[in-house]
């Protein structure tokens, strides 16, 4: 009985580490990320950074590409059509 519980206790801190180099080093840029969200000063910078891009964006002729435009132009018409098409109904 006494080997089993080593065992375990063995298993599961090897599973721990193993987590820890593996998994875990990917989910703790996520988590700070997340992190930023939940104070103000986070918030705050997230809401700079958005309008600075924003700014970028408004500076440049085109924003998209052509092909994103032709893309997003087809969606658009496919989806008016089809809330047209339920207001008829």
């Amino acid at each position: 009985m006494r080997d089993f519980i080593y065992k375990i206790i063995i298993a599961g801190i090897l599973f721990i580490v193993v987590f820890e180099f593996t998994i875990g080093k990917r989910i703790d840029p996520i988590a700070e990320n997340i992190g930023m969200f939940s104070n103000e000063q986070g918030r705050k910078e997230l809401i700079g950074k958005l309008r600075k891009e924003m700014k970028k964006g408004l500076e440049k002729e085109y924003m998209l590409k052509k092909d994103d435009r032709i893309l997003i132009n087809k969606f658009l018409n496919k989806l008016k059509s089809e809330i047209n098409s339920v207001e008829s109904n």
